[in-house]
């Protein structure tokens, strides 16, 4: 799928993200995507509080990682998460690399779901809101 719009971060892995071996436990990798979709979200001026603010709240319902080679202590890594479908679900790829040679480390998305902020109803469509912050990118 087209990228819709893309926002990339990078960083050093720490050291208590990673196993006694000095590889980064996979459990991090999702939080990790959780990194850049915040940079992704701000970029589009909708981040978290302004979901809120908005009457939303957008769980995620789904989440795919596939463990491409070990991330290990200290490695330079980006991540960049892609918007790609935004009509009734947030859908948001994402690829991790290393930062010096641009090998493929790890790939995954995440499916979030519009809810009522009161009662938490599931909203089959994604409300205009969205629209209108994607706007400039479309």
């Amino acid at each position: 799928m087209k990228s819709i719009v893309s926002e990339t971060i990078d960083f050093h892995v720490q050291f208590y993200d990673c196993d006694p071996m000095a590889i980064c436990w996979h459990g991090n990798y999702v939080r990790y995507f959780e990194k850049a979709r915040c940079a992704l979200l701000k970029k589009i001026d909708y981040d978290y509080p302004d979901m809120k603010a908005s009457g939303y709240a957008w769980p995620v319902i789904d989440v795919n990682v596939r463990y491409v080679r070990a991330i290990k202590y200290d490695q330079h890594i980006k991540i960049t998460a892609s918007l790609v479908e935004y009509e009734h679900y947030l859908l948001i790829n994402y690829l991790i690399t290393d930062f010096e040679t641009g090998e493929r480390l790890s790939k995954g998305s995440t499916k979030q779901v519009a809810v009522t902020g009161e009662g938490f109803d599931m909203q089959l469509i994604s409300p205009p809101i969205v629209r209108q912050k994607l706007e400039k990118f479309l």
